[in-house]
């Protein structure tokens, strides 16, 4: 079952395995996402996190 999602071109991914990746156009399918912080106070990029994903089927 190959299901077709919208594709958000405004929030751009490359994470194939969440449930909301949009394939070939490499997008989310949500309308908007919540970005999280793995630590308190973060300074680099790694501190930060997509904490809209959802493990999905690839």
């Amino acid at each position: 079952m190959n299901e077709k999602k919208t594709c958000n071109t405004s929030i751009r991914c490359s994470v194939d395995t969440c449930a909301y990746h949009s394939g070939a156009q490499n997008c989310c399918s949500l309308e908007s996402i919540k970005v999280g912080c793995c630590d308190c106070s973060p300074t680099k990029c790694e501190g930060t996190e997509c904490a809209s994903f959802k493990l999905g089927a690839r």
